[in-house]
């Protein structure tokens, strides 16, 4: 079985960090903590763009299908 095709987790690890209990950290903790976070968003956004790049790319290449005029298909 190829890793995409198995089932996805329930919930993910922003779901889990978003319920994490904050208060024993100090704010040399918190600032480590939001400075990891940063980084990830960074990354995440990062792997985004690239995305969006190889899809354009994909459509630049094959063309992007024709999307139906509005109100319906012309009879």
């Amino acid at each position: 079985m190829d890793i995409d095709d198995r089932p996805r987790p329930v919930g993910d690890l922003a779901s889990r960090l978003a319920t994490e209990v904050l208060d024993h950290l100090s704010v040399d903790e918190l600032d480590a903590r939001i400075a990891l976070l940063e980084a990830e968003i960074a990354r995440t956004g990062a792997h985004r763009d690239r995305a969006r790049a190889h899809r354009a790319a994909a459509d630049a290449l094959f063309g992007k299908p024709a999307a139906p005029p509005p109100g319906g298909p012309a009879a």
